[in-house]
């Protein structure tokens, strides 16, 4: 890593972006054209590609520009969706975001943070649902450091539940922290530090960051370099769409991801591009600025799968189940399922609570009743976390995933877990949609490089062995 720590710097270019953005006004359609054949190559898109198609109003256009994103999801994810569940440690924060019901002037809200019993409750909840990988979420509050998050991921670590075994991968949404504070939640075996910038444009981000450390634009701008650089291998970042011009935001966001790669020689694991919605005590929340309509939504989500092919993208529950039905097609290869958004909400019975929320919720769903439509629709349900175990992380896993990983180890992978799920946890009518997808999906790894591993490890499953993989 040849970065400079001492000294960083701001690098959007706002101007530059603005001018792609001007540049790219009123394109003809040979030019939309040129670049969505371009993105078929699977090679990326730059930011003039990008904001291209983010100029395009022809609504033909973007039903092709729908179909091509299709197909370059097919082509490297195939049928697979990696589901998890985000579970919140504490909603205390010290920080006044004036979108967030974890706003520290929010008299609206209640405050709770989670204690270890408390904690293991939760994660005895999401075992016994049938969820193996986990997204902790923590509020910025000056009491809870570096070490405290340490602990309450060994806690879940620790947690085995007896129906269902344990928690297999421990991601984070934690504020920025300095290098050594990552290297203590490297320590503990964190998967993906994940961070979003919420907006790019510097003016909007005072705007609407009143107070906390939040406020520090560049030192969260940098958070990645300073977790890649204590050992963090995995990040994912992502943008709040509504708060600003989403042109700018997504571009930005490109333009990030590039320079993450430039300076440590791996772009983000995961982008995500949650839309504003309501919120306890924020008034920006149910009126954001830059209102961002369904297809405005999709062709989002649609430029950044070309943009990005190898990236994962991440959906969460603030969409509704028809939408994430339409966005999983278009490039989302990461959701969240059966979410609730609060400290103590998987033991909670009343779990659609505003008063404690962070945001409201789109998709209700249950975790099964989520598995039950994707397997319904073809798709492959996955709680794999193969490549943690392994070492196949950072630019590792990128290299592999350019030559056809995902298709030839991850699919296999995912098949295994879903074997298990139906075996532990599924219902009958989900049991019978998920055993055809296996059906289906196993013949298709006949001539498969692993398939004769994949083959005995799937034996192995249905007798009983649990978290086997290739």
């Amino acid at each position: 890593m040849t970065y400079d720590f001492e000294n960083p710097q701001d690098f959007i270019d706002a101007e530059k972006i603005w001018n792609h953005i001007e540049k790219a006004q009123s394109p003809a359609p040979e030019q939309v054209r040129e670049v969505l054949a371009k993105a078929l190559e699977m090679k990326g898109l730059g930011l003039d590609d990008a904001a291209v198609l983010l100029a395009c109003e022809d609504t033909d256009l973007d039903e092709e520009l729908f179909e091509t994103a299709k197909k370059v999801k097919e082509s490297i994810y195939g049928n697979r969706m990696v589901l998890f569940a985000p579970l919140y440690i504490t909603n205390e924060c010290s920080n006044c975001c004036t979108y967030c019901a974890f706003n520290a002037t929010n008299n609206e809200l209640i405050r709770r943070t989670l204690n270890p019993d408390e904690i293991r409750q939760e994660v005895t909840a999401l075992e016994d649902l049938g969820h193996k990988r986990l997204l902790l979420v923590y509020g910025e509050h000056p009491r809870f450091g570096a070490e405290w998050m340490k602990e309450t991921m060994e806690t879940v670590y620790a947690t085995m539940s007896e129906k269902s075994g344990q928690i297999r991968r421990v991601n984070v949404n934690c504020a920025p922290l300095d290098v050594e504070g990552f290297r203590t939640l490297a320590s503990a075996g964190i998967g993906t530090y994940q961070c979003f910038q919420e907006t790019y444009h510097r003016e909007t981000y005072a705007k609407y960051h009143i107070k906390g450390k939040k406020r520090d634009f560049l030192y969260r701008l940098h958070v990645f370099h300073r977790a890649m650089k204590a050992g963090i291998e995995d990040v994912g970042m992502g943008a709040l769409f509504g708060l600003f011009d989403h042109r700018f935001e997504l571009l930005a966001l490109l333009s990030h991801a590039q320079q993450l790669e430039a300076d440590c020689g791996v772009g983000p694991h995961t982008l995500s591009f949650p839309r504003i919605e309501p919120a306890l005590g924020s008034e920006l929340a149910s009126n954001p600025p830059d209102v961002i309509t369904d297809h405005r939504f999709k062709k989002i989500v649609a430029i950044m799968r070309l943009a990005v092919p190898y990236t994962g993208l991440i959906l969460s529950t603030r969409e509704s189940a028809e939408m994430r039905r339409e966005l999983m097609e278009l490039g989302v290869s990461q959701m969240s399922a059966g979410s609730r958004t609060y400290p103590g909400a998987y033991s909670d019975p009343e779990y659609d609570r505003p008063e404690v929320q962070q945001f409201c919720i789109g998709d209700n769903r249950s975790l099964e009743d989520v598995i039950l439509e994707m397997a319904q629709n073809g798709y492959i349900p996955s709680w794999c976390t193969a490549c943690y175990r392994k070492g196949r992380t950072g630019d590792h896993f990128m290299t592999l995933a350019k030559k056809g990983f995902i298709q030839e180890f991850c699919i296999p992978n995912a098949l295994l877990t879903f074997r298990e799920y139906l075996t532990d946890y599924a219902g009958p009518e989900t049991k019978k949609a998920g055993e055809a997808v296996l059906a289906k999906s196993a013949g298709m790894m006949a001539g498969r490089k692993c398939a004769a591993e994949f083959s005995e490890l799937l034996k192995r499953v249905e007798a009983g062995e649990r978290d086997l993989y290739i």
